[in-house]
């Protein structure tokens, strides 16, 4: 049996599981990478756990510009979706990600919202889990590494969707190179 909370009280915000992708490819990447995790923990998200360090090779719309460095953390956080995402975009916008520019363009930093617990959620500005979580290496990779047996909310295995990207990606000529590079604490 549920009960309704006392009258002027709410229920507590659920605790959820959060999986963020961290990238850059301009200037410090490791100190913007790190800096970021810093300023995410100020900010009130409870850091459990830091995937290693990926050099990818640049994909989608704008290929000639430099590697990117990637990484994925998972936090926990009572966060909605659209409160979460204004977290994220605060902190790009305080290491100086710049806005305007068209997608895919090179940046200093950029923190993506891939997972939070079992939520599928969608608006104009957010898609939950993440559009690109199954079909980029670049955020696989370190997903798994934190988590070999994580799983979307319709039970999708992150191993299988990693396993037949690389069928897929097998013999292509350009692809998604990555390579993990060690330790983000540690150069």
């Amino acid at each position: 049996m549920t009960t309704d909370p006392a009258p002027g009280k709410t229920e507590p915000a659920a605790v959820r599981e959060v999986y963020l992708g961290l990238g850059s490819n301009i200037g410090d990447r490791f100190g913007y990478l790190r800096e970021a995790i810093r300023r995410l923990e100020e900010k009130g998200l409870r850091v459990e756990s830091v995937s290693s360090a990926w050099e990818t090779e640049p994909v989608g719309e704008i290929l000639d510009q430099p590697d990117f460095l990637n990484a994925a953390i998972r936090v926990r956080s009572e966060l909605e979706p659209e409160v979460m995402l204004d977290l994220l975009k605060s902190v790009e916008a305080d290491l100086g990600r710049e806005t305007g520019r068209p997608r895919h363009s090179p940046r200093v930093i950029d923190i993506d919202l891939l997972l939070m617990g079992d939520l599928e959620y969608e608006s104009d500005r957010l898609k939950l889990p993440h559009r690109e979580t199954t079909s980029r290496r670049f955020v696989l990779a370190p997903l798994l590494e934190l988590d070999p047996d994580l799983c979307l909310p319709d039970g999708t295995r992150l191993a299988d969707a990693m396993a037949a990207l690389e069928t897929d990606l097998e013999g292509a000529d350009e692809g998604q190179d990555i390579r993990r590079t060690g330790s983000l604490f540690e150069e």
